[in-house]
C-alpha cells in the first residue's frame, strides 16, 4: 500500500488502512482541506470547483466521495464526469471557478488513483499552496456547513468539445494543411478518456482515415499505461501493418504524448516537445523551458532559432513557473508533455497532436524523416525502489562530496553536467522510487553516466 503527498497531488493505491493508502477517509480529508484552502483565499464571491476524472474503474467511487465532501463545505461543484486533465484545466478558467480537482493517477497502474489540485488559473498548486493544503489536512482544520448551506452540483459534459474548439482556434494549428496531406493516423488511448475526445479532434483537423486502438473508456488498461517504448509494441506493429503515417499514444489522463514513426520505430517521447517546439519557433521566436530530466535537444533547437533555453526542477508546476519567468513561447517535459501558453499553462496531448500533425503535414516528410532532422541524444531512465528507512538526503550529501569537482545543479536532487551529457538522481514525486536519468551522445555513454550513480547508491 502507498500514499504519496507532493506537488503532483495526493496519490495512492486503492485499498488498505487510512494513512497508508488512498482510502475514502483520506479522500475526504484531503478534499476537505483543499476546499478549506479555497474558502480561506476569498478570491471569489462564490466558491465553485470543477471536478473531472479519467476512466479508472475506481474513478466514479473517488469522484462521488470528492463531490460529496466539497458540497459538505458549501462548495458549488461542476462535474465534468470523464474528462482529460487538460480539459479540466481549461474548464476551470472557462467557468470562472475557484479551482479544480482531477481524479487521475496519470501513468500509474490501475490500482492507483489520485487527486490533482488546481488553482483558479487551472494550474497545479505551487509548493507553498500545496504545503498549506497538507497542513490543513494534517490538523483536520476544516469546518463542514449546516444542512441548509450545502453546495449544489451540476453536470456539464460539453467541455471536451469546447476544448477541441479551443485547440482548433490556435493560430498555428493548420487544419487545411493536415487535410491536404491526407494522413492516416493510429491512436492508442489505453482504454481511458482519450477515446472520448481524440476522434473528434482528428475529424475536425481533417484526418479522414484513423484507427483507434484500446478505445473503450472502461479503465481496463490494455498494457502498462506509461507511454514508454517497452509498452508500445502493439501500436508499433499496428502502424507498420496498416501503413499509417504516424501513431500517437496518450496516457490515461491525456497530458502526455508519445509518437510512433510510419515504420513502427519510436519517434521518442523526449522528442515530442522538441518537434512541436521546432514548429512553433518557426513562427514565434523566443525562449523555451523544460525540466532538468529532459533532453538537451530542445536547447539545440531553441538556439538554432535564436532563442534561449532554460531548465526547471521536475514537476509541471515548476516548469510553468519557469516558463512565466522566462516568457517562454513553449515548454514542457521530456515525458511527452507539451505546454503551449497560447491556450493554457498545462501539459496537453490534444495541443501536441494538433501542432505535430500541422508540422508533419507542412514538412512533407515521413515521420521518421522528420525525426532525423533533430540532434541525436540518448537517455537512460532507471528506477530504484526505495526500501523502508532509505535516507535519500544522506545519499545526495555523499554524492555532493564525491563529485564536488564537477558541474553540479542542486535544484532537484542532484544533476551532474558533463561536456557531452548529464546524469540526475532525484526522489520521485509520484512513486516510492529513486529515479536516475542520464543522457549522452550514445547509448553506451548514457549508460556509463547512469552506472556511476547507480553504483554509488547501491553501495551507500
Amino acid at each position: 500500500m502507498s500514499l504519496i503527498k507532493s506537488i503532483s497531488g495526493i496519490r495512492g493505491t486503492i485499498g488498505g488502512r487510512s494513512g497508508e493508502a488512498l482510502t475514502p477517509i483520506d479522500i475526504v480529508k484531503f478534499s476537505a482541506a483543499y476546499a478549506e484552502w479555497i474558502i480561506r483565499r476569498k478570491s471569489f464571491p462564490e466558491f465553485k470547483i470543477v471536478v473531472g476524472r479519467d476512466a479508472r474503474t475506481t474513478g466514479e467511487l473517488v469522484s462521488n466521495v470528492v463531490i460529496s465532501t466539497l458540497r459538505s463545505l458549501g462548495i458549488e461543484v461542476t462535474d465534468l464526469g470523464m474528462a482529460t486533465t487538460p480539459t479540466v484545466e481549461v474548464a476551470v478558467t472557462g467557468t470562472g471557478s475557484s479551482g479544480g480537482i482531477i481524479i487521475t493517477a496519470s501513468h500509474n497502474p490501475a490500482n492507483w488513483n489520485a487527486l490533482k489540485l488546481l488553482n483558479e488559473r487551472g494550474e497545479f498548486l505551487s509548493a507553498a499552496d500545496g504545503n498549506e493544503v497538507l497542513a490543513i489536512a494534517g490538523n483536520e482544520d476544516f469546518n463542514f456547513v449546516t444542512y441548509d448551506k450545502t453546495g449544489i452540483v451540476s453536470s456539464d459534459a460539453t467541455w471536451g468539445s469546447r476544448h477541441i474548439e479551443m485547440v482548433l482556434a490556435l493560430k498555428h494549428v493548420d487544419a487545411e494543411a493536415i487535410r491536404s496531406a491526407e494522413l492516416t493516423v493510429a491512436v492508442d488511448c489505453v482504454n481511458s478518456v482519450g477515446s472520448l475526445v481524440i476522434p473528434g479532434l482528428l475529424e475536425n483537423l481533417g484526418v479522414k482515415k484513423y484507427y483507434l486502438l484500446n478505445g473503450t473508456p472502461d479503465g481496463h488498461f490494455a498494457h502498462n499505461p506509461e507511454p514508454l517504448p517497452e509498452n508500445l509494441t502493439g501500436i508499433a506493429s499496428f502502424v507498420r501493418e496498416k501503413q499509417a503515417d504516424v501513431g500517437f499514444v496518450v496516457d490515461p489522463d491525456v497530458d502526455r504524448l508519445a509518437i510512433i514513426n510510419e515504420d513502427g520505430s519510436m519517434f521518442g517521447e523526449e522528442y515530442t516537445l522538441v518537434a512541436v517546439s521546432d514548429y512553433i519557433l518557426n513562427f514565434s521566436r523566443g525562449n523555451t523551458v523544460s525540466n532538468m530530466s529532459s533532453t538537451r535537444a530542445l536547447k539545440d533547437i531553441t538556439e538554432k532559432h535564436g532563442g534561449n533555453y532554460f531548465t526547471s526542477a521536475v514537476g509541471e508546476v515548476n516548469v510553468v513557473e519557469e516558463m512565466k519567468a522566462r516568457h517562454a513561447v513553449i515548454g514542457g517535459e521530456g515525458n511527452g508533455g507539451v505546454i503551449y501558453p497560447e491556450l493554457h499553462y498545462g501539459r496537453d496531448a490534444l495541443v501536441g497532436i494538433a501542432l505535430f500533425l500541422s508540422h508533419l503535414a507542412k514538412s512533407k516528410m515521413k515521420c521518421s524523416g522528420l525525426r532525423k532532422t533533430y540532434p541525436e541524444y540518448f537517455i537512460t531512465k532507471r528506477k530504484l525502489t526505495l526500501q523502508p528507512g532509505t535516507d535519500i538526503d544522506k545519499i545526495l550529501d555523499g554524492l555532493k562530496v564525491s563529485f564536488s569537482g564537477e558541474r553540479l545543479d542542486l535544484r532537484d536532487g542532484l544533476r551532474i553536467d558533463y561536456e557531452t551529457g548529464w546524469v540526475q538522481i532525484r526522489k520521485s514525486n509520484t512513486e516510492p522510487v529513486i529515479r536516475i536519468y542520464a543522457e549522452g551522445r550514445t547509448v553506451s555513454e548514457a549508460g556509463k553516466f547512469a552506472d556511476i550513480i547507480s553504483s554509488f547508491v547501491k553501495e551507500t
